[in-house]
């Protein structure tokens, strides 16, 4: 099984929110997960933000920075190129998402041309409900 792992996905596994557990299961192997230069970016600012908000919590996000990236580095990281930025520029089942979002979304389409079978796991409802129009199966189920 190959993944596309969208950010409200791996952000639940990386907080620890109640669905992580069921989005863990996805992200290690036998798994094979490709994420974004988008996540990867997401993410961290994520992370920034909840130092922020909370500067008694600046040693625990370094934790969570660290487990994120030692677990992602057997992930493949797609660039946001030029054919992902123009086919997120291009219509979408439903053209009211968010550029980031389609961003999202247009990667998995460019990585399923080259690589096949692909499914996207993400929480965003408005992702899932563009991947299943866009004949992605979507994790979780």
């Amino acid at each position: 099984m190959t993944v596309y792992a969208e950010t409200s996905a791996v952000l639940a596994w990386l907080l620890g929110e109640p669905s992580g557990s069921r989005i863990a299961t996805y992200l290690r192997p036998p798994a094979s997960v490709i994420w974004s230069d988008l996540t990867l970016i997401e993410c961290d600012r994520a992370l920034r933000r909840l130092a922020n908000r909370r500067p008694d919590s600046l040693g625990d996000t370094e934790v969570l920075r660290s487990r994120l990236t030692a677990v992602a580095a057997g992930w493949a990281l797609e660039p946001i190129a030029r054919p992902v930025v123009d086919r997120a520029r291009a219509p979408f089942p439903d053209d009211t998402i968010r550029s980031l979002d389609a961003i999202h979304l247009a990667t998995a389409i460019v990585v399923r041309l080259s690589i096949g079978d692909l499914d996207v796991l993400s929480l965003d409802a408005r992702v899932r409900a563009n991947a299943v129009a866009l004949g992605f199966r979507v994790l979780p189920d």
